[in-house]
Order: structure tokens, then C-alpha cells, then sequence
């Protein structure tokens, strides 16, 4: 008896319990330094791959690929555990930035497939992982829930939005012409990446493991085939239930407000005004912006009405920046000018970290018991809808796509208002 009780004091003693916060800060310095390599080499496809359009191709099937496994990623995270599917996952980056040094059909292709499988993979497991260690760092120390949520996601989008200003900031050391740079320039470019990949990579291995236990019984009593069978049932589940269909119209305009920054900011405002070079500095600027602001929208998350508010706020900035530039607003040429295209980057990045931050939120309190489904689904709108802005993008002009960009902002913030405010509506009935 004596030896039960000292086993359960020696269990729960604080030596013996996850060190949450440590967890999230290997997790976010592992996603810096993979995204860092990845995104800048991303930010270049389109300018070093030219031939045939390969770059831009290959983020098209990429993102195909993304959406295609996305349907399977929970599955496979689930097999996995999280810890797992998290380091499974880092490899596909490497994989690609290593196919850029030789960039081929034959390379290319298979390197931007197998990096949708993973990227699948890793985004599914790191908002799982992540949302699960609010949950279980709540519960220890007797927090509320929706706030350490709230506070884990801003600390993780934040850091994680840094990638764009260190990975930019070398390609503009390394590459100081206005194409891409010599050839031994763009080499020790890549391979550059490729260590601070590796090194993001081993740092998962240091994670702890989560809800070990879970996945010990799903394993022993299921195989991997009862879970793809009862993969078809999650996902009907999941698209019948009218939280999501509510919430998906926001979480496809999540993708496509990233790809409009990726594909037409950078081609029809910066690029004509600044050069080539300048994509570099005014991605760097918008890191910044998204940096801050997912920090700040962490921090003031506290529940649904908080998440409500700052998406808001956050759709309402970007629905400026897009009215601008349908307008045709713009600055006589010089600094101001200048000044004013880096500033719509700023907005944007500002819409961004709000939007990163809060779907995650918003998810990891509503669908708590099943974080893999809720990921993978936000994974499968948001990479669905940047593989139609890459493949629509050389046929449509600038004005169509913010016209399309417009029509989206409202439809997804409407349905997202309208769900908030029917949960609203639930709690205080169960309030009274």
C-alpha cells in the first residue's frame, strides 16, 4: 500500500510532469527554422524555375497534393502520434529545397507530390500537438482553457511568422542580382536551407509525446485499415455537422489570402515598382507585421467573443487594403510611394496573423475531441484554395482576382458571424 501511495506522489510530483512551455518552444524554433528555408525557396520558384513555368507548376501540384492527403492526414497522424507524424512530416521540406539544386521534371515533380503528403502531415500534427498541450497545461495548473489556447497559438504563429523575415533577409544577402543570382550564389543559397531544415528537424525529435496512452490503445485494437474505414464515416460526420460547413467558407479564404500575397502582390505591385530584389524586403515587412499580430491577437484571446471581435477587426483591415487596390489608389512615385506598397504588405501580414491565430483557436475549443478531423479539414480548404489562386492566376487579371478576393472576405466572415453568434445563442440557454 505503502509503495501504491508513493508511486502516485512520485507520478505527480513536478519533476515527472510535462514542461509544456518547453514543448512549445521546440516546436515553434523547429517550424522557424524549416519554414525559414522552405517559404523563401517558395518566394523564388517562379523567378529561378522559369523554364516551362516548372516553379510555378510544381507549387500547383504541391498544393493539389496538399489538398488530395489532407482527406487521409488525420488517419495517418493518428497512427503515428503526433511527436511522429511531426518529425515524418519535416522530411518532405527537406526533400524539396534538395530537388531545387537539380530542378527537373523528373526532380521537381515527385519532390512537390511527396512534399503534399507531408505537409498534410505536419500542419495536421502541429495543430493537434499544439492545441493538446493548451489543453493538457490548462488542466495542471488550472487555467482557463480558451485563454492558454489563445496564448499558445499567438506564441506559435508569431515565432513561426519570423520565417519570412530571416528567410527573406538571406535570399537579399545572397542573391544581389536582380534574377536569382549567380549559380554558385543560388547553391550555397540552398544548401544553406537545407541545414537550417535538418536542424528543425532533429530539434522534434526532443518533443515530448502526447496522449501516449490514446494512441497505445488505438494501435493495439485497431489496425490501419479499420481507421481508413472509419476515416469515410469522421469526415461525413464532420461535414454534416453545421459548425464546419459555417466555418469552412473562412478557412478556404484563409488559403486564398496567403496566395494573393505569394502570387499577386509580390507580381503586380512590388515586382514593377521595387525589382525582383524587392521581394525580398517587402516579404520581410510583411513577416514583420504578422509577427506582431499574432502575437498580440494570442494574448488577447480569452474565448469565442474575444476570437469573434479580432477576426473581425482583421477581415475589416484586409477589406481596405482590397478596396484600395481596386480603386486604383496610389502614391506619386518616390519614398512615399514606396512606403505605401510596403504598407498594404504590413495590413496584409496584420490580416494574416489574425486569421492564423484565431481559426486554430476557434478550433482547438470547438472541436477538442477530435483535433486531427478539425486540422485536416482547415488544411484541406486553405490548400485547395491556394492551388486555384497558383492554377488561376496566369489567366485572370489582377482586378478579377481582388473582385474574387472581395466576394470571399464577405461570404466567410458572414458565415463565421453567424456561427458565433448561434453559439452565443447555446450558451446562454444553457446559462439559464
Amino acid at each position: 500500500m505503502d509503495e501504491e501511495i508513493s508511486l502516485v506522489v512520485e507520478s505527480s510530483s513536478p519533476s515527472n510532469t510535462l514542461n509544456h512551455k518547453r514543448d512549445v518552444h521546440i516546436l515553434c524554433w523547429a517550424f522557424i527554422l524549416i519554414f525559414l528555408a522552405y517559404n523563401a525557396v517558395q518566394n523564388l520558384e517562379s523567378t529561378i524555375n522559369t523554364e516551362g513555368d516548372l516553379g510555378t507548376i510544381s507549387l500547383g501540384i504541391l498544393y493539389v497534393s496538399f489538398a488530395v492527403f489532407s482527406v487521409v492526414a488525420s488517419v495517418v497522424v493518428r497512427q503515428l502520434g503526433t511527436k511522429n507524424a511531426l518529425i515524418f512530416g519535416s522530411t518532405g521540406f527537406w526533400l524539396f529545397i534538395a530537388a531545387n539544386l537539380m530542378p527537373t521534371w523528373y526532380s521537381m515533380v515527385p519532390a512537390s507530390l511527396f512534399l503534399g503528403f507531408a505537409t498534410s502531415i505536419i500542419w495536421v500534427a502541429q495543430g493537434t500537438y499544439l492545441t493538446s498541450t493548451a489543453h493538457s497545461h490548462a488542466n495542471d495548473n488550472d487555467l482557463h482553457e480558451g485563454a492558454v489556447i489563445g496564448t499558445f497559438n499567438g506564441q506559435f504563429w508569431g515565432m513561426y511568422a519570423c520565417n519570412q523575415l530571416v528567410g527573406n533577409v538571406i535570399t537579399l544577402a545572397l542573391l544581389r542580382d536582380g534574377k536569382g543570382g549567380e549559380t554558385t550564389g543560388t547553391t550555397l543559397l540552398f544548401v544553406m536551407f537545407l541545414c537550417s531544415s535538418t536542424i528543425g528537424s532533429i530539434l522534434m525529435c526532443f518533443l515530448s509525446k502526447r496522449n501516449d496512452k490514446k494512441e497505445e490503445l488505438q494501435d493495439s485494437s485497431a489496425t490501419f485499415s479499420s481507421s481508413v474505414a472509419s476515416l469515410s464515416k469522421t469526415i461525413l460526420a464532420l461535414l454534416l455537422d453545421i459548425r464546419i460547413l459555417l466555418v469552412i467558407p473562412l478557412q478556404a479564404y484563409s488559403g486564398l489570402q496567403q496566395a494573393f500575397v505569394w502570387a499577386e502582390y509580390t507580381k503586380y505591385l512590388i515586382k514593377p515598382a521595387l525589382g525582383e530584389r524587392g521581394v525580398g524586403g517587402a516579404m520581410a515587412v510583411y513577416g514583420v507585421f504578422d509577427t506582431i499580430c499574432s502575437v498580440a491577437a494570442g494574448r488577447f484571446t480569452s474565448g469565442l467573443l474575444s476570437i469573434t471581435i479580432i477576426v473581425s477587426l482583421g477581415a475589416f483591415i484586409q477589406a481596405i487594403v482590397l478596396c484600395l487596390l481596386l480603386l486604383n489608389y496610389s502614391i506619386s512615385s518616390g519614398l512615399l510611394s514606396t512606403l505605401y506598397l510596403l504598407l498594404i504588405g504590413g495590413m496584409w501580414g496584420i490580416g494574416n496573423g489574425v486569421l492564423n491565430t484565431q481559426l486554430c483557436a476557434f478550433l482547438g475549443i470547438l472541436f477538442k475531441h477530435d483535433l486531427e478531423g478539425a486540422f485536416a479539414q482547415l488544411n484541406l480548404w486553405q490548400s485547395i484554395s491556394i492551388a486555384v489562386v497558383y492554377f488561376l492566376s496566369p489567366y485572370i487579371s489582377f482586378e478579377t482576382m481582388i473582385v474574387i478576393m472581395l466576394t470571399a472576405l464577405c461570404i466567410s466572415i458572414l458565415g463565421f458571424l453567424f456561427l458565433t453568434l448561434q453559439i452565443e445563442k447555446v450558451f446562454s440557454r444553457h446559462a439559464f
